[in-house]
Formats: C-alpha cells, structure tokens, sequence
C-alpha cells in the first residue's frame, strides 16, 4: 500500500490565485483556535485512508473524531466535491468558511463554522454519527505518529 506523506503541509491553494489561498489560511487558523478552546487537539493536512487529505482533523478526550472541510470561496465548494468521502473518516462534519461566503449554497445538514484568522464560531452543530471502533482504533494511531513526526522535523528544523 502506497504511503501518503506526512510532511509539513503548505497553505490550501485556492482556485482563485494567492487570495483564496490566504483566506483558507486565515480560516484554517481560527479553526485550529477555536478546536484549542473546545478541547480538542486538531492537525491540518491530515491523510485518511482513503487516500484523501482531510483539510482539519480534532481529536477530543472522549476519542470523538472531527473533519473539517475549509471552503474559500462559491467556486472553490463548486469544484471540490470528494468531501462526502470524508464522512466515513470522522464522528461529526463541518464545513468551515469566512464570514462573507454565500452560507446557503452549503449542505444544510452538515456543521457549519464561520472562521477568520483570530477565531471561529459553530454556527450549526453537525449531527454525531459514531464513527466504526476499528476505524477508530487505526486513526487514532495514525494521528498520534503524524503529529509525532511533524514535531520531529520541527524540532530537526530548529536546531
């Protein structure tokens, strides 16, 4: 079975040049304080099994398992539409966006997040479907040798 990186990841890119990828930024950035605040140790960039990258994965004390999916702007949701596969990866889904994205283009019965780089807020919670105990089991391992070894190259970076 082909590996999937575990590098240091880079910014989203956007589809509309370095603004969106900026905002994706500056949303990513708000999650990760607003998952902090709620208890929650959260990675971006996260590889799933599915040979996927989840854009934001949170791991709470409890082993409940949270993907967030970061949309910069209506054309970004429009093109990127593999987020359903994500589904089988977590406990509850969110979308994330800032605040001036078209809301109601969104799915409605998924968890939404209005994000900017200082913070974020749920707006709409997501609906709590358990994620399978083996499944579990694995990505939780998983995100404990990924968060392992990006601190590692951090540390190597450092000195």
């Amino acid at each position: 079975m082909a590996e999937i990186s575990n590098s240091i990841p880079l910014p989203p890119a956007g589809l509309g040049g370095d603004g969106d990828a900026l905002i994706a930024t500056g949303i990513a950035r708000g999650v990760m304080r607003l998952f902090a605040d709620l208890g929650y140790a959260a990675l971006q960039e996260f590889p799933l099994r599915a040979k996927r990258r989840a854009d934001i994965v949170a791991l709470n004390d409890a082993g409940e398992f949270v993907i967030v999916e970061i949309k910069s702007c209506r054309a970004d949701f429009r093109a990127d539409q593999k987020w359903p596969e994500y589904l089988d990866f977590c406990d509850r889904f969110f979308f994330a966006v800032a605040p001036p994205f078209p809301r109601e283009i969104l799915p409605a019965d998924r968890g939404l997040i209005i994000a900017d780089r200082h913070g974020g807020a749920i707006l709409r919670d997501s609906q709590a479907i358990p994620l399978n105990g083996n499944r579990r089991r694995a990505q939780t391992l998983q995100l404990a040798i990924t968060a392992s070894q990006r601190l590692a190259r951090v540390m190597e970076m450092m000195g």
